[in-house]
């Protein structure tokens, strides 16, 4: 449906915004000769403005509404993507990359959120999972746009003395980062044609208004409206403290230990810092910036089988199948550099079986499973609480990672995030119930004991 399109489409820019900086990485480290420690900072700085984005867009979209709030996601957008552009020195470079963090935060609860409370119990899973898709699509073309600026800017040299010279030549990453100013532009024009949350309105006492936005949204039919579990009292009079009672206390460690696990697996490191890993393995910059593009497009495609079989096979299958490859794809990178096969097609392999793993299962389940444990009262409070830990456990892995590519070494730095994926295992083993076929209200009502 068009709506849930242009809603995930806060997920392309989330995709975008996260991997573009992986290009720019090398050129940003040799213009302003950043140490280790500041090239994390540069990379954690948008993490940063996640953290900030997630700590304000969970509650105000409980109050406000979620289209609102994803309209200033693609505001946020579209200034950083202009303010990087034209950045004069780090420092703005930094402030802007943070207004673009604080953009992906917002997105990151808000897009999930919104696809799951439009989304029809039957093929709910499907939907949230396109929201995944997009960040790949989104990951995809920055890898695309990158390689291609950087061969543009390698192969023309006559206008560096023009504005567009100094920004798709003379400084590449100008360009790299500029490119995120269209894709920010479209997801604000397409918010036009998006109907508020009919959840939203109906658990906000304006019953006539969601019913009347359901008649918008082709197959979705009002669940909401006729089970037995919805709460009757104004959402904003439930208290946050909620999520601490006994009954609640499972899914909000459920919904903290899957993002937090999602960003120890190391999808961030490869995302992030794979031209350098790529480059300390013998291959050249230029064809560590193709390399990618095979990384982002397994990345995207294997996605597809979450989407194929999440409303089929189920959550806890993928997910508990995804981890166990996960963890020995990372295992076998490790000890390519180990035993001192880095530098050819075994290690090109082993990253790929990894994104493999990680995109149908790790990487979209933890939205899918978030946006369905929470009651509706308070879900967008309780998925600020979930995207929080992603983006605390991100900011933390994006600052750390460098800091042990130098100290731990390569091999070690891949083995940890190895084992962060065996516990991932167990805790989904443990914790999580299976939620496929189940509308939003039946899970509110199972944790409530009905």
């Amino acid at each position: 449906m068009v709506a849930a399109a242009i809603a995930a489409t806060g997920g392309f820019l989330f995709g975008f915004d996260m991997a573009v900086i992986s290009g720019v990485l090398p050129f940003i480290k040799k213009q302003f000769s950043l140490s280790a420690a500041e090239e994390g900072w540069f990379v954690s700085s948008a993490l940063i403005g996640c953290i900030i984005g997630v700590s304000f867009s969970g509650s105000l979209s409980d109050a406000v509404g979620r289209k609102k709030m994803m309209v200033t996601a693609g505001m946020l957008f579209f200034l950083s993507a202009a303010g990087t552009t034209l950045a004069g020195s780090f420092s703005w470079l930094v402030l802007t990359r943070m207004l673009g963090g604080t953009g992906v935060g917002v997105a990151s609860i808000v897009a999930p959120l919104y696809l799951s409370e439009i989304s029809p119990a039957p093929i709910r899973g499907r939907l949230v999972t396109f929201y995944q898709l997009a960040i790949t699509a989104g990951i995809l073309i920055a890898y695309i746009t990158n390689a291609a600026l950087l061969h543009y800017g390698m192969t023309n040299r006559f206008n560096q003395g023009t504005l567009w010279g100094k920004i798709f030549e003379k400084e590449i990453w100008r360009g790299m980062l500029g490119i995120g100013v269209i894709p920010s532009l479209l997801f604000l024009f397409g918010l036009w044609f998006v109907p508020e949350s009919p959840r939203w309105l109906i658990y906000n006492g304006r019953r006539a208004k969601g019913l009347a936005e359901i008649n918008k949204l082709e197959g979705v039919y009002d669940e909401a409206a006729e089970s037995p579990y919805v709460l009757k009292d104004d959402q904003n009079k439930v208290s946050i403290l909620e999520l601490f009672t006994s009954k609640l206390r499972r899914p909000l460690l459920i919904g903290i230990l899957l993002p937090l696990f999602s960003q120890l697996s190391g999808i961030n490191a490869v995302i992030y810092y794979g031209p350098r890993i790529l480059n300390s393995a013998g291959i050249d910059i230029s064809n560590a910036f193709v390399s990618q593009i095979i990384f982002g497009a397994a990345n995207f495609f294997f996605t597809v089988i979450a989407i194929w079989k999440v409303d089929n096979l189920g959550r806890r299958p993928l997910y508990l199948i995804g981890s166990v490859g996960a963890a020995l794809s990372l295992f076998f990178t490790g000890l390519c550099f180990y035993i001192g096969m880095s530098g050819g097609f075994i290690l090109i392999l082993c990253i790929l079986a990894f994104l493999a793993c990680f995109a149908f299962s790790i990487g979209p389940l933890k939205f899918v499973i978030a946006a369905e444990i929470f009651p509706t009262a308070i879900r967008g409070r309780a998925m600020g609480i979930s995207i929080m830990v992603m983006w605390i456990a991100d900011t933390v892995v994006g600052q750390l990672t460098p800091i042990m590519l130098n100290t731990l070494g390569t091999t070690w730095t891949f083995w940890t995030f190895s084992f962060c994926c065996i516990l991932s295992f167990f805790v989904v083993l443990k914790l999580v119930p299976e939620t496929k076929g189940k509308s939003l209200e039946e899970m509110q009502g199972f944790w409530s004991g009905h």
